[in-house]
């Protein structure tokens, strides 16, 4: 089969990641893209049958699933809810990829595992995930895992993108109205563009297609780690070389304990990328390329 004739079905297109794939996907075949407010088709994750009838109706040759329930302390109440956009709604599409032969692509989290220690995650670790957010996201990893065949799984973490809110943004607004501000200084990742995810991905596929002994999970993160802390004062060194008015003047490190949330967060959010980088024959730039990159197309826009 020709790659230009190929059929990928995206659901979640206006998220973060989904919106990063409508352009990096292009290339590759014709995308049909929905979301929950496609009426066309159904891509509300609210109504399993409704996103299995699109599957079925489409018949793509990939699946390509950036939709998910990702209000991580809003999880913690709407445990049902979660639990149907995570899990219930990507059983459907799995049983439904593999009637078609289809490849399906899927994005989870390092919130499947424990958080715990400081060495880097690898795919062959325990998953214990310490929030509800965590365990549908979990539940959806094995469904796929257990009801298709032709699978990849990308468990990333901290994800951003210039495109709706961000870490970034939040501390910009905050850097410009305070003069002191506290910052959480024992969360350990490796902040991770949607632009970058979706490039992967789109490398990804095609070596998938022409070897279907890929399937299975792979951590996915850029390269380096950092803090939130360590990330803040990046962002407002970034601004203030960009000619960016800001108020703040002192930034003090303060343990995640500081600011109790309803869902527990993992202090190790390091995933070892040994695996992909292996099999896909890529390598992955370090997080402050990606950010900075974000940061210079803010204040463009916002010098405008």
């Amino acid at each position: 089969m020709e790659h230009s004739k190929m059929n990928i079905l995206l659901f979640g297109k206006n998220g973060q990641v989904g919106w990063e794939l409508q352009r990096s996907l292009a290339p590759l075949g014709n995308i049909i893209a929905v979301d929950y407010d496609s009426l066309e088709y159904c891509g509300d994750f609210s109504n399993p049958e409704g996103v299995a009838e699109t599957v079925r109706k489409i018949k793509p040759d990939i699946i390509v699933n950036a939709a998910a329930h990702t209000a991580v302390d809003k999880a913690e109440s709407e445990q049902e809810f979660a639990q149907l956009l995570n899990a219930t709604s990507v059983e459907a599409i799995a049983k439904e990829a593999e009637i078609l032969g289809a490849w399906l692509v899927h994005y989870s989290t390092d919130y499947v595992l424990p958080g715990t220690g400081d060495k880097p995650w690898v795919e062959t670790d325990e998953p214990s995930p310490l929030n509800v957010y965590g365990e549908t996201k979990l539940a959806g990893e094995r469904a796929i895992q257990k009801l298709c065949t032709k699978h990849l799984i990308f468990r990333t973490s901290w994800v951003y993108a210039s495109k709706g809110n961000n870490f970034a943004k939040t501390m910009l607004r905050l850097a410009a109205e305070r003069e002191d501000l506290s910052i959480i200084d024992d969360q350990h990742g490796a902040p991770t563009g949607a632009e970058l995810l979706a490039d992967c991905t789109a490398h990804a596929i095609p070596k998938a297609l022409s070897n279907p002994n890929v399937a299975g999970i792979y951590h996915l993160v850029a390269s380096g780690t950092t803090t939130w802390f360590e990330f803040a004062n990046l962002v407002f060194a970034e601004a203030k070389a960009a000619g960016i008015e800001l108020k703040v003047k002192n930034t003090s490190p303060v343990a995640t304990s500081s600011y109790p949330t309803p869902a527990i967060r993992p202090l190790n959010s390091r995933l070892n990328t040994t695996k992909f980088k292996k099999t896909f024959g890529l390598e992955l730039p370090c997080w402050d390329v990606g950010v900075k990159r974000m940061l210079h197309e803010l204040f463009s826009a916002s010098a405008k």
